[in-house]
């Protein structure tokens, strides 16, 4: 066995160690220390206030979206909301009961084919099966078969829909078979 010393590093680490530069003096590695430091701390600085402007941006825009979508949805109801305060003005004496009814039912369904094209949508589940997600049952009522047992009897209340989410959960009595 030879007395000269073992050498277990890598070839690749001694490559690695060759290309390090020699250390500074303590003076100058202190003072590179503290520029890189400075340097770091104001790339940091830099990041904060960019991701700050950035978030105040998103919520800014969030909101104005928000807005856009609501005058949307409002210019739809404009003409429905018109024809609404004409019939406001309409004078009894001169028109009759079937008239009144007749255009407000013609107001009525001009105010929901605008909505409809906003993803709006009436919930009457009279003769489907119950979900609680859509309906809130307010009453049972027997069911003359079990195949009716969870359809939904009588709707006391619409419900509405706007683009998949629940506005108003329609309200129902559901038949309920008791085996009797």
């Amino acid at each position: 066995m030879s007395d000269a010393p073992v050498d277990n590093m890598d070839p690749m680490e001694t490559r690695e160690t060759a290309t390090v530069q020699p250390p500074l003096e303590d003076g100058d590695d202190l003072q590179q220390a503290q520029r890189e430091l400075e340097s770091q701390k104001d790339k940091y600085l830099r990041l904060a206030a960019e991701y700050d402007n950035f978030r105040r941006r998103a919520v800014k825009e969030r909101q104005e979206a928000g807005w856009r979508a609501q005058g949307e949805l409002v210019r739809g109801l404009l003409d429905g909301l018109d024809d609404i305060t004409r019939f406001a003005a309409v004078d009894p004496a001169t028109v009759d009961a079937k008239s009144v009814i007749d255009g407000m039912q013609l107001v009525e369904k001009k105010l929901f084919k605008s909505l409809s094209g906003h993803g709006f949508e009436v919930i009457n589940p009279t003769g489907h099966p119950f979900d609680p997600a859509m309906h809130e049952a307010v009453s049972t009522a027997p069911a003359s078969q079990p195949e009716e047992d969870g359809i939904v009897a009588v709707c006391f209340q619409v419900g509405y829909v706007i683009n998949g989410h629940v506005l108003r959960p329609a309200r129902v009595v559901v038949k309920q078979w008791t085996g009797a």
